[in-house]
């Protein structure tokens, strides 16, 4: 995700989730920590036919990822595209070198909740009216993540 695409981003957010979008800022101070050596973002869109058609969004530090946002359009549903931005922010936990990652799903968000079971990751709490206005329970999941055994170190000698 770039700076250019705030604008459709900002439109499939309010679409998908009206009564608690994101602000334009929101994504703004996201973007400010997804470049660069000093990284701990990543945030990824999904373009069909010039359209953006979905999002997803991941926040990492001190070996904790947490998925921050992950949308698709409606017309979208059922094709995977979920699931393929789901598996990039995972693959991006492992090189921010995450040992979990940590979500917030709403408790009537079952299909949203499945997804995350495919991937493994499990319930572990509630967090009692996260979203608001509606004042939604989220269902917490974690991930634990497995990090390959004999990989050569990335740490750069003298």
């Amino acid at each position: 995700m770039r700076w250019w695409d705030i604008a459709p981003v900002l439109e499939l957010e309010r679409e998908l989730f009206p009564d608690d979008a994101w602000s334009e800022g929101m994504f703004w101070s996201e973007l400010a920590h997804a470049r660069g050596p000093h990284a701990t973002r990543r945030y990824v869109v999904a373009e069909e036919d010039g359209r953006l058609v979905g999002y997803a969004g991941l926040a990492a530090a001190g070996g904790l990822g947490d998925v921050q946002t992950i949308a698709v359009s409606r017309d979208q549903w059922g094709t995977g595209l979920g699931g393929r931005l789901l598996a990039d922010l995972l693959q991006h936990a492992t090189a921010f070198e995450c040992d979990e990652v940590l979500l917030e799903v709403r408790v009537d968000n079952t299909r949203a909740q499945k997804l995350y079971e495919r991937f493994g990751f499990e319930p572990i709490g509630f967090r009692r009216g996260y979203y608001q206005p509606g004042n939604i329970d989220a269902l917490v999941m974690r991930l634990r993540v497995h990090t390959v055994q004999g990989t050569e170190s990335t740490e750069s000698h003298g």
